[in-house]
């Protein structure tokens, strides 16, 4: 699935490369920072994709330097077109490169797209003190026993590995993480240009979800998980 993203193939699905959807996701990011009175001198994020999520951070912690790690080149070419004196990026591996340590490591949305995710955990570790993952929840008992979303996710934007809570938090543990604080995230109920059957799924999920969120994420799905661990 590598070529995915260093061909146009991804592009051609995706021509956006959700941009619409990061500033959603830096506030997600701004909430658990805050939340856990983390130090930001320094932000990384891996697989930066057109770099929004970073120039959103930017505004929200003015004193911190930021450098986003992306493969893909054609999403490489949109963020570099937009650094900042403060927001830099670059277009390689950022875990086959020397780099100092960050205080903040972020791999949103990303360990699902990667061939050998638990090496990529190992190897993510040393790279900064707090890391910050944002982990779709694809597995959820409406969509393995419609089984049309899952197949959708892997040949639209490349999802290759599944997970619900328990494992994507089994997975970080295995790989020797400390897990400092969870939060689901509303990502079918909040983020824009959602399908037509995830818009008529709104109002169940809203109302199980206030009932036990567990439950409704474990049966109904539509949210993502957002981990801080160190």
């Amino acid at each position: 699935m590598h070529e995915m993203y260093v061909t146009d193939e991804y592009e051609k699905h995706n021509p956006t490369w959700h941009e619409e959807d990061s500033p959603w996701k830096a506030r997600q990011i701004e909430t658990m920072i805050k939340k856990n009175g983390l130090r930001v001198n320094t932000l990384c994020e891996v697989g930066c994709g057109t770099g929004e999520i970073l120039l959103n951070l930017e505004k929200t912690f003015p004193d911190a330097e930021l450098a986003g790690y992306e493969i893909a080149p054609q999403a490489f070419n949109r963020a570099v077109a937009k650094e900042t004196d403060r927001t830099k990026f670059y277009l390689q591996d950022a875990l086959a490169t020397d780099l100092r340590p960050f205080d903040v490591v972020l791999a949103i949305d990303v360990i699902e797209h990667v061939e050998d995710y638990l090496s990529f955990l190992k190897k993510l570790k040393p790279l900064g003190k707090h890391k910050i993952f944002h982990i779709p929840l694809d597995l959820s008992v409406q969509s393995v026993a419609r089984s049309r979303p899952i197949l959708q996710l892997r040949q639209g934007v490349g999802h290759i590995h599944y997970f619900y809570k328990q494992t994507a938090l089994a997975a970080l543990t295995d790989c020797g993480y400390t897990i400092l604080d969870t939060a689901y995230t509303a990502s079918r109920l909040e983020l824009p240009n959602q399908a037509r059957s995830s818009r008529l799924m709104r109002i169940p999920r809203r109302l199980l979800y206030a009932a036990n969120p567990d439950l409704a994420v474990r049966v109904l799905g539509g949210y993502s998980l957002l981990v801080l661990a160190e």
